[in-house]
């Protein structure tokens, strides 16, 4: 598995910034990297992700952060959509390609400077918000749809015609240590923007729940 990452950091010159991207797409060697293909890609498309030390540390620091100041944490949770077609009706240098200038385009419009965007696996991608509002998290995550759409990447195995994301949103207020069922949160709210349609995005906000833990208790 890929584990890597673009931050942004408008201070660097926009050709440092290709060139570092390009480095980042390299396979992490202390990771497994899953065989590249139509097939392999379709099999972990929708699964259950096994995070690698880059996502978990990310997570972690989000929710220590959040949680030693009260304040909320946001995850989101993106796929290229249909990306195992694209890989198959592209080939590997362009799908290559597409990766990077989606995951460029995110990090373009997150909204604060370290922010960062993690890539898991083929062809998704992490993005850990702490202290950032709920309603602030949703339309970071609009901008970063439209920022690819506006790209206008062919796909013509996409309804859609172009190049669009699924994104999963999860809001929670971290307490205590850091619970991994955060992210399983977020998975799931892809799963339901996947399974309904090209380029949608659910959310889950799980303050309300938890409230109602602490007053019980």
């Amino acid at each position: 598995m890929t584990d890597t990452a673009i931050i942004k950091d408008q201070s660097e010159p926009f050709w440092t910034r290709v060139r570092t991207a390009l480095a980042l797409l390299r396979p992490v060697r202390q990771e497994r990297v899953p065989a590249y293909g139509q097939a392999a890609i379709a099999r972990s498309i929708g699964m259950k992700p096994k995070l690698g030390e880059r996502i978990e540390g990310e997570l972690v620091r989000g929710w220590n952060h959040a949680a030693a100041r009260h304040v909320s944490l946001s995850l989101l949770v993106i796929e290229i959509d249909r990306f195992a077609d694209y890989f198959t009706a592209y080939g590997k240098v362009q799908a290559d390609q597409c990766l990077l200038t989606v995951m460029r385009a995110i990090a373009d419009v997150l909204p604060r400077e370290g922010d960062s965007c993690l890539r898991l696996g083929s062809a998704s991608f992490v993005i850990v918000l702490p202290d950032m509002p709920a309603l602030m998290a949703r339309a970071t995550a609009g901008k970063i749809a439209e920022a690819v759409r506006q790209l206008a990447m062919p796909h013509k195995e996409s309804h859609a015609g172009i190049v669009t994301l699924g994104m999963g949103l999860a809001v929670t207020n971290p307490r205590g240590g850091y619970d991994k069922k955060f992210f399983e949160a977020g998975a799931e709210a892809l799963k339901k923007a996947r399974r309904r349609g090209m380029g949608r995005i659910e959310g889950v906000d799980l303050r309300p729940a938890q409230e109602r833990k602490r007053r019980a208790a």
